[in-house]
């Protein structure tokens, strides 16, 4: 489990920075409606999914103090409870 949750968040770490780095030039293009860049229709597909992922790995992150506590809680109440 340790190596998932040290794979998910190299995995968020990295993805952060195309998406970072996408979202400005989505904006820029938007606000010069197109005149000097053209992206193909499929970058706001692949942003969008990026975002989708970042959203997925951020929540799985996000929870996961709160998943080891309550696994920490039940195995302290099994090793307490008598046999």
């Amino acid at each position: 489990m340790k190596a998932f949750n040290k794979w998910t968040r190299q995995i968020h770490r990295w993805i952060s920075v195309p998406t970072f780095l996408s979202i400005p030039l989505m904006f820029f293009v938007r606000m010069t409606q197109g005149a000097y860049l053209k992206l193909p229709p499929e970058f706001e597909m692949v942003q969008s999914l990026l975002i989708l992922f970042l959203a997925i790995t951020g929540l799985y992150l996000y929870l996961l103090p709160y998943l080891a506590k309550r696994k920490r809680q039940k195995r302290t109440k099994n090793a307490k409870a008598p046999a």
